[in-house]
């Protein structure tokens, strides 16, 4: 199929292409009657149609946050960009267009449907995060690889697939490949696949199958032990003492200590470092054991109030629902009284009682609210209080652990001090025996440089420990204030929500009051 509009100048995909886009599909969508009533509202489109534009770049969808269907055929697109935001997105169709390589879909991880048909890509890859696939158009590109197809085995979820007008589908065992290598694909190139051929297939590459499947397993087994590593580090994260069950932070204290390695070579310091890292290590993990158990503490203070704020707007709302259900049941003989009553005085009599017990509804349901919003602020002022207790409690608790950190830390100094003095002692006398390495014996040229070496070794250290302290407390207040703020956050637009509701609802009875006292009544 050729492109009839490559010879026309390339369009920009502006805010106006846009908005005529979505006006132009209104009729047919739900987004496009809102833009008619209500102005466009691009968060809304769940469905955009782009094709024969002549677009050349993806450009402006940012806005387009829920959409679900996006149609970019015959177009003259070199790169597939700007769609990093359209995560909700299934169904995307980028076939006749120019693009030479699959990339920027990363985002895309609801993506169920692609179609890359007619394009001049060579490689299949960089679908990696879609793992939702069920449909992919590669048909009329330049794939010549027929091993680049096992590519697509960890896409489970992937039945139908079109490769017809590549270099590889006029390979001879094209067809018998795929169903042996995809055995889960029903649908290729637009055929059902015979299930008799795919078992034949399969029995033809048995032995290389077999290979595949157990390098597959090996680095699937390799993969979960590094997910499963992530997850555990992930969990460390939130209770803040990742990498505090070990000896990280003590290694780290002589990563950047240049000096402190050149110490290391001194007689006696050796057995020093016996016994100061083992002491270091259990401190650490001391501060870390505490660190998961005071997390649970924080779950657990957390999931209650959870659980209590649900039940107290649940229950809220069961009174809420009881009230409504009384008040619409006297206002629908209310209503039946007023159009059987033919007397002027009576109508209007009743009208305005009417009118009274919609009032008085309205009441009975912003008191509720103004109950449970009193009810709520205890609630969340109580949960506050515990949280930073406990946030408190952690934080001292732990400061304490990191201070004996420190007095190992300066207890080794002093020792690696004195140690140092004696070996310079013992230099100038001509008393030492042991050969030490250039760079070493160039820190004994007098007190004040192996002093000076010391001291520098022994700040870093402390640097560290107090580096790892500080990134401690500052973390776990950020997320005490944060968690706190959201809450009071959810609580207010709960509260504008609920209100909101009530006036809607309100407005909707007096509604139906006004249209018929000058409606039904009139006729």
């Amino acid at each position: 199929m050729s492109r009839m509009y490559e010879s026309m100048e390339p369009k920009v995909m502006d805010d106006d292409m846009l908005k005529v886009a979505v006006g132009e599909q209104g009729p047919r969508e739900e987004a496009g009657q809102l833009a008619k009533q209500e102005g466009i509202l691009f968060k809304d489109v769940l469905s955009l149609q782009l094709d024969f534009q002549n677009i050349l770049r993806i450009d402006n969808l940012w806005q387009f946050e829920n959409l679900r269907k996006l149609q970019l055929d015959n177009n003259i697109i070199e790169r597939i960009e700007g769609l990093e935001n359209l995560t909700h997105l299934v169904w995307l169709d980028l076939s006749f267009n120019n693009i030479e390589v699959i990339e920027g879909l990363d985002t895309l991880v609801n993506l169920e449907d692609l179609s890359l048909f007619n394009n001049r890509i060579s490689k299949i890859d960089s679908l990696d995060s879609l793992l939702k696939l069920q449909v992919l158009s590669l048909g009329n590109n330049q794939i010549g690889n027929m091993m680049n197809l096992i590519y697509l085995r960890k896409f489970k979820a992937l039945r139908t697939l079109s490769l017809s007008g590549n270099p590889i589908a006029e390979q001879e065992d094209y067809k018998m490949f795929i169903c042996a290598y995809l055995p889960d694909l029903v649908y290729l190139d637009f055929r059902r696949i015979d299930d008799q051929e795919a078992v034949l297939a399969e029995m033809k590459r048995q032995y290389s199958i077999d290979e595949l499947r157990h390098r597959e397993a090996v680095m699937q087994a390799r993969e979960d032990e590094e997910q499963a590593r992530r997850d555990k580090l992930e969990e460390h994260k939130l209770a803040f003492i990742e990498h505090l069950n070990g000896s990280f932070l003590f290694d780290s204290m002589y990563a950047e200590d240049p000096e402190g390695k050149k110490l290391s070579f001194l007689p006696g310091v050796g057995e020093l470092l016996d016994a100061y890292p083992d002491k270091f290590v259990i401190i650490c993990l001391n501060i870390f054991e505490y660190g998961l158990k005071q997390q649970e503490r924080r779950k657990a203070e957390l999931d209650m109030f959870t659980e209590c704020v649900q039940e107290a707007i649940q229950e809220n709302q069961e009174q809420g629902k009881l009230r409504i259900a009384k008040f619409e049941e006297k206002h629908l003989q209310s209503l039946s009284s007023i159009r059987e009553e033919s007397d002027m005085v009576n109508i209007e009599k009743k009208i305005v009682e009417c009118g009274e017990e919609i009032g008085e509804i309205f009441n009975v349901l912003m008191t509720l609210e103004m109950q449970l919003v009193e009810q709520l602020e205890e609630t969340i002022t109580m949960f506050e209080r515990n949280i930073i207790d406990l946030v408190g409690v952690f934080i001292e608790n732990v400061q304490s652990l990191i201070l004996s950190c420190r007095d190992l830390e300066n207890h080794h100094h002093e020792k690696l001090l004195e140690t140092s003095i004696n070996t310079l002692e013992k230099i100038v006398k001509g008393e030492l025996d042991e050969d030490l390495p250039d760079d070493v014996r160039g820190l004994f040229v007098d007190k004040d440089t192996i002093v000076n070496a010391v001291g520098a070794s022994h700040d870093i250290h402390l640097l560290k420990i107090d580096n790892r302290e500080d990134e401690l407390v500052t973390r776990i207040n950020s997320w005490c204030t944060h968690l706190v703020d959201k809450i009071h956050r959810d609580e207010s637009s709960r509260n504008r929500k609920r209100v909101k509701e009530i006036n809607q609802y309100i407005d909707h009875m007096q509604s139906e009051l006004d249209n018929l006292e000058f409606g039904e009544i009139i006729d």
